[in-house]
């Protein structure tokens, strides 16, 4: 707690003035670009490998960055969340954004059935699924947001965004070790967003639009 006080004190002293244009229209209303759906792992610092501004992203984040399959009652904060970025902020697009050394797919990869009864293992049944048993824990976790790119779908307010204004969804894992952001192409195929196929992955985009 020390160290968040101390930030927002150096935040207060030092950074404040330059961010003040920023907040003053901020405060007149959000209209972010996407919805962000990540983990809560503390290491998902999506501000600093995205290089993202406030405003642009409408964040969620939880324990496996799951989307509970529309209708469960044990997913009402996401699912809420999913149909007011959809509906109320009109966001273009819907990120699930996994990583590497998934505390969440460890226990995926190591059976539910492990898992003790309680709210854990309600969360995680609606995650990667019994196929990441004994899986590698990074494919595990590859795997579980793709799942959950399928759960989005199931989504009427997302569906009808898809169909009638391009709403677009997109699968991307973050490497913490290598530090590198992986963007999911479809059929299993993940690409390293660098320089030469980063810029492939934006002309894709284009011709989508």
């Amino acid at each position: 707690m020390k160290k968040l006080i101390r930030g927002i004190i150096q935040f207060h002293e030092t950074k404040r003035q330059g961010y003040e244009d920023t907040f003053s229209k901020l405060a007149l209303g959000q209209k972010p670009d996407a919805l962000f759906i990540a983990c809560s792992d503390s290491r998902v610092a999506v501000n600093v490998f995205a290089s993202t501004d406030p405003g642009d992203l409408f964040v969620v984040r939880n324990v496996g960055n799951l989307v509970p399959p529309f209708g469960n009652p044990g997913g009402t904060g996401t699912a809420a969340a999913v149909d007011f970025a959809v509906d109320k902020l009109a966001v273009s697009d819907i990120i699930v954004c996994g990583h590497s050394d998934c505390g969440a797919m460890h226990a995926h990869c190591q059976g539910q059935d492990a898992l003790p009864e309680g709210s854990i293992k309600r969360w995680l049944e609606m995650g990667a699924g019994p196929e990441a048993k004994g899986m590698d824990v990074n494919e595990a976790s590859r795997r579980n947001v793709t799942v959950q790119l399928e759960h989005l779908k199931g989504y009427p307010a997302v569906g009808r965004a898809m169909r009638e204004r391009g709403l677009g969804l997109h699968g991307l894992w973050f490497d913490i070790r290598h530090l590198e952001v992986l963007y999911y192409e479809g059929t299993g195929k993940w690409t390293v967003l660098d320089g030469k196929d980063g810029e492939r992955v934006l002309k894709s985009l284009d011709q989508k639009k």
